[in-house]
């Protein structure tokens, strides 16, 4: 066995890596250096899914049910596998709107409420505590074993060693995850630390059944060969021990592998880059591939070795090792399930204490202590002793919990219960993105009954069970009443308790929310905020505009209220990183307007929540202008008087339609009359140019049949050009003809850019030499794959090099063709080195696209029909075209094309 130093110093010197991993990892992100640009690590940080309930609980499961631990991992895998689509979506919502929690997410989806976050903060401080006592409990246990030592009931409080585990873990999470307010709530150290633990967890969990299924058996295949020729063990490996729940807990694991506070932090709050899901799709169902292909051998093989039964299945994967005197495997062993534990436990807290601050405590006192908040210069230290306040409370709940009710339970059953809380979440954010109809009253009344049913068929259930409550309370129900027995509810009879559970909590939940949702009047900023959700990815402007109206307050008091929370440092850079963006002009820069008040809200957001922010920006926002809290409660009230005229608006409103809908299509037919008459007459020129050009000269040669041999020649050459030209004007013409109405074939599909630029190159280079124009070309060595039209594409190309070609009217130059690889799409750039556009030109180079006349005296458009075929083919292949010149130093014409779907998966 192993002594009680060795095992301090191993688990010392493994938290002491852990911290300086997590201070690296802050350090790289401050120099410009994240270590998260990395998707691996992303991946990889989501396995803090697996804990210690993974670690020692699978087995004992698995002892007992054989393959009955699977739903828990297979849940998971099909939501990222099937369901990657809703996690992008929540990840979109949560970067627009800098969420930083699920409560901040379903307290911002239903009119940015202080209640509603509440509510959703007590239910994961709740719901999770079962979660934190099975750390404890694990971590206490596997040390119990590692040093020999019966566990016996502590005497008293102080006597418990749990509570010092717990005590500890506090310590390390405050000093691991606030040290210091993060205006994005992401924690780059910690997501590092966390992804380093998964490692150390798949090669501990790896190690240990190797060396039982290699090192105590001859393979995988011994050990289920000895299980299926013993009587007892030959069942588990049948599906007759599956518990018939597989399809609750296959459901339920879906569900908690988003919503769990802890999953939410890491998939969603902590990542930096939407693209790495498409890594984390993969890479973490393989992931949990991986840590269970032993479960099932480790288990079968501490059931063949201790055949008398006189070991918890819980702890196979440490008693094993030491049962063949290999007790640095056991250490290596506890390692992981102590990195297990502290993972959930760091980033569980972290999540919890943000929530608990943001939703909960700070709500309180901008209530009610507002006058006193006002004084503070630094609000940035109270937000950190708020946290870790928040963190030392959870991990004492936790360890409250494990003294109630802990021993009384597998570590599997008490991780199944806040799965069932957490699942509660699922109804409100799931229906809250899709579903406009959704209001904040039936958010609080679904969530609210599907918690109470939760506590009344599963908590207080575990309270009688370890005797804190009446037995009868069990088997009789309250008072009695049959029906209303916690494990039998209204008579219905349901072995699993788990099941039987979210049956009710999920009728009461959907139920109330549907229900609630249909019959209630949601206010003006629920339906705002409601859109901003469901369509967020159609949303551009709502959200930038919902801001303060005719708001005075200065640039100065916004950045002073933001230094106040975030600090001094990191409001200066926000406010003049927010100033680059808008192109403000600093030094004028005095009073702010709406879209910057609205920036400030958002930053405050970051590190109070979004329903805070609101409450603080709208506090000091003064003057004439209305907040649009104001403005929407004269919304509501006014609403109510419409009501009552509402046939006779819905008339006026139908006459106002189609009265602007006439004038609209007047307007339009005007245009497009105007339009036809340019086009006609810009094409008329152009034909009458070489047709006049080709009859002159064909008169001179008629008329003078003695004309020397040289100029005859040279009016033959001048007549070919002109009647290329002709042809170059009829084909542009029956071009633009097919695209506009829609009878162009397209041949979509995925285009190596670098070929259709070398194509194009190759088409131009003898006419370009003549002219003496010389063409540099600069190509990216790896793949350019696109979506689009390889001819298409290099129409557009052979046109804009073409145009940059009669720029130098023959007296030679050079035209720079370049390929650039802009994250999502490449960027194609053709730059010429002449006399440029003025800045009036640049608005007019794609708006007259049919005039014959050159633009201004800078670069000539030729027909002005290229430039328009242009546009139209790229804005067909979803990308767009632009040009930027400056006068007198050429002009740059540059289109995009996005990645094909392959290209963007690797």
């Amino acid at each position: 066995m192993l002594s009680n130093t060795s095992i301090f110093l191993a688990s010392a010197a493994y938290l002491g890596l852990l911290f300086a991993i997590a201070y690296w990892g802050d350090r790289r992100a401050e120099q410009g250096r994240s270590l998260l640009k990395n998707p691996t690590i992303y991946a990889l940080s989501i396995a803090v899914y697996c804990t210690t309930w993974t670690f020692y609980g699978s087995v004992g499961r698995a002892a007992t049910t054989g393959v009955g631990f699977l739903p828990i991992y297979l849940g998971p895998t099909l939501t990222f596998l099937l369901g990657w689509f809703v996690i992008g979506k929540i990840m979109r919502i949560s970067r627009k709107y800098r969420i930083t929690s699920i409560a901040d997410f379903v307290s911002s989806r239903y009119g940015k409420s202080h209640v509603l976050g509440g509510l959703v903060t007590v239910i994961a401080v709740v719901g999770i505590m079962p979660y934190i006592s099975l750390q404890l409990k694990a971590v206490w246990t596997s040390y119990n074993v590692l040093v020999d030592t019966p566990q016996v009931a502590p005497h008293g409080l102080w006597d418990d060693k749990a509570l010092y585990v717990a005590l500890l873990m506090a310590a390390f999470t405050i000093v691991f995850g606030t040290r210091h307010i993060d205006v994005t709530e992401q924690h780059e150290g910690m997501v590092t630390a966390i992804a380093f633990e998964s490692v150390v967890k798949l090669l501990a969990f790896t190690a240990v059944g190797f060396f039982v299924s290699y090192g105590m058996f001859d393979g995988v295949s011994d050990i289920y060969a000895r299980a299926a020729a013993h009587q007892d063990l030959a069942s588990l490996l049948t599906m007759s021990h599956a518990e018939g729940n597989w399809l609750t807990l296959g459901i339920l694991a879906m569900v908690v592998a988003i919503f769990l506070p802890r999953q939410f932090q890491v998939i969603i709050v902590e990542n930096t880059d939407e693209r790495h899901l498409n890594y984390a799709i993969w890479m973490f169902p393989l992931y949990l591939l991986l840590i269970n292909l032993f479960v099932l051998p480790i288990a079968l093989g501490g059931l063949l070795y201790f055949s008398d039964g006189g070991v918890d299945a819980d702890t196979f994967v440490l008693a094993l090792p030491l049962a063949e005197g290999r007790p640095w495997l056991a250490l290596f062993v506890f390692i992981g399930g102590l990195s297990a534990a502290t993972g959930m436990v760091i980033v569980a807290a972290i999540g919890l204490s943000t929530m608990i601050c943001n939703d909960l405590v700070m709500p309180i006192l901008l209530r009610f202590f507002k006058e006193r908040l006002e004084k503070r210069r630094d609000m940035s230290l109270l937000l950190l002793f708020i946290r870790r306040m928040a963190i030392l409370m959870i991990l004492l709940l936790g360890f409250l919990y494990y003294r109630i009710i802990g021993e009384s339970y597998a570590l599997v059953t008490i991780g199944l219960v806040s799965f069932a809380a957490a699942a509660q979440f699922a109804p409100v954010i799931l229906g809250g993105i899709y579903w406009k109809g959704g209001t904040q009253r039936g958010a609080v009344a679904g969530l609210l009954t599907g918690f109470l049913v939760w506590g009344y068929t599963l908590v207080l259930p575990s309270f009688a069970l370890s005797g804190w409550l009446p037995i009868s309370f069990v088997n009789h129900g309250p008072f009695d009443i049959e029906l209303l027995k916690p494990y039998a509810l209204f008579g219905l009879v349901e072995s699993d308790h788990i099941t039987h559970s979210m049956f009710w909590s999920m009728i009461a939940n959907i139920g109330m929310y549907i229900m609630v949702s249909l019959f209630d009047r949601p206010s003006a900023i629920e339906r705002i905020q409601a859109t901003l959700f469901v369509e967020v990815d159609r949303q551009k402007s709502l959200n930038q505009s919902a801001g303060f109206w005719g708001a005075q307050i200065s640039v100065k008091e916004l950045r002073n209220l933001s230094a106040r929370y975030i600090g001094t440092n990191a409001a200066l850079k926000a406010f003049d990183d927010h100033a680059k963006r808008r192109k403000i002009d600093t030094v004028h820069w005095d009073m702010a307007q709406p879209f910057t008040v609205r920036f400030c809200e958002r930053l405050l957001a970051g590190a109070i929540g979004s329903a805070s922010a609101r409450v603080l920006v709208a506090s000091v926002v003064k003057g004439k202008g209305a907040s649009l809290d104001e403005m929407l409660e004269v919304l509501d009230e006014a609403s109510h008087v419409i009501e009552y005229s509402h046939q006779l608006e819905q008339k006026s409103n139908a006459l106002q339609e189609a009265t602007a809908e006439l004038k609209e299509a007047n307007a339009r037919l005007r245009q497009l009359d105007r339009l036809k008459d340019e086009f006609l007459s810009h094409v008329a020129h152009e034909l009458r140019t070489p047709l006049t050009s080709i009859r002159g000269f064909t008169e001179i040669l008629h008329d003078n049949p003695d004309l020397d041999l040289d100029k005859r020649q040279q009016f033959l050459g001048v007549m070919v050009e002109e009647s290329q030209r002709l042809t170059r004007l009829i084909n542009q013409v029956l071009d633009l003809a097919r695209i506009e109405s829609g009878r162009e074939t397209w041949d979509i599909g995925e285009v190596e850019m670098r070929d259709v630029i070398k194509h194009a190159i190759e088409t131009l280079q003898t006419e370009c030499e003549k002219d003496g124009v010389h063409l540099h070309v600069e190509v990216p060595k790896y793949l350019s794959l696109v979506k689009g039209d390889k001819d298409k594409l290099t129409q557009v190309i052979i046109n804009l090099v073409s145009n940059a070609q009669k720029i130098y009217k023959g007296q030679g130059g050079e035209v720079n063709i370049t390929l650039l690889d802009k994250g999502d799409h490449v960027r194609v750039g053709v730059e010429d080195f002449g006399p440029g556009l003025h800045a009036d030109e640049l608005e007019l180079v794609f708006e007259k696209f049919y005039q014959a006349k050159q633009v201004g005296t800078g670069n000539p458009t030729g027909s002005g029909l290229g430039l328009a075929i242009c546009q139209r083919i790229i804005n067909h292949l979803g990308g767009r075209i632009w040009v930027e010149s400056e006068y007198g130093k050429g002009a740059t014409f540059y289109f995009t094309v996005p990645f094909s779907d392959r290209a963007l998966k690797t």
